[in-house]
């Protein structure tokens, strides 16, 4: 990601994206590019906008953040979404991550914290507020599938790949750390998931996660 990241804001509440604006524009590795005041023009506008970084608001009048968000994945949008919004609520962070959210941050956070968290996914970390850490790994993990036997169906190379989102990678970085194309990266990532029966690679990076604290099982090569 380049030096200055595109930021898009989505949010139905002016005062809150003007506030929102003057947060970032205090930071100089961030620029808006984009401000819509709702689902559907956020749709209209994305591809102008070329953001880098897209953080969106989950109860939006119209059309919410939720469909937003999957009308965005749908439409090929590879920019790094991030849910920023007031509810905490379980299945709320749960739907949103296993629709293809690379965050989830909340409006009565710090500042200083969103800020942070915005530039950590710009380097392809998983933004998530810390209290709703434990409530995602808790809600994503499988219980009722082996994990080695999950992992045995993966090749050395979507393993190895696995283990990269894991650890935060973006498709550059894993392309760059694997010395493979961006195009190779992401072929691998659709296939793991279909194996792994996910649909984001944050899920699939928090359940990697939880089956490194269970055991340290790798599949054959």
């Amino acid at each position: 990601m380049a030096s200055t990241a595109r930021v898009m804001m989505v949010d139905d509440h002016p005062l809150f994206r003007k506030g929102l604006l003057q947060l970032i524009e205090l930071e100089p590795r961030l620029a808006v590019v984009g401000e819509a005041s709702g689902g559907a023009e956020a749709l209209n506008m994305v591809e102008e906008c070329d953001p880098d970084i897209i953080l969106l608001d989950l109860n939006m009048r119209g059309m919410d953040g939720l469909d937003t968000l999957r009308a965005m994945r749908a439409a090929d949008v590879t920019a790094r979404i991030i849910m920023l919004t007031v509810s905490d609520n379980n299945a709320d962070v749960v739907a949103c991550i296993r629709a293809g959210a690379d965050g989830y941050l909340l409006k009565d956070m710090d500042p200083e914290e969103i800020l942070e968290q915005i530039l950590a996914a710009t380097h392809g970390k998983l933004a998530i507020s810390q209290r709703l850490t434990e409530i995602l790994a808790t809600a994503l993990r499988k219980p009722d599938n082996s994990g080695a036997d999950l992992l045995s169906t993966l090749t050395s190379r979507e393993y190895e790949i696995l283990q990269l989102i894991a650890d935060g990678l973006s498709n550059k970085l894993i392309a760059r750390e694997l010395d493979i194309s961006d195009a190779t990266v992401k072929v691998h990532v659709k296939h793991l998931l279909k194996k792994l029966s996910m649909r984001s690679r944050v899920e699939a990076a928090v359940w990697m996660v939880n089956q490194k604290r269970i055991s340290g099982t790798t599949p054959e090569s």
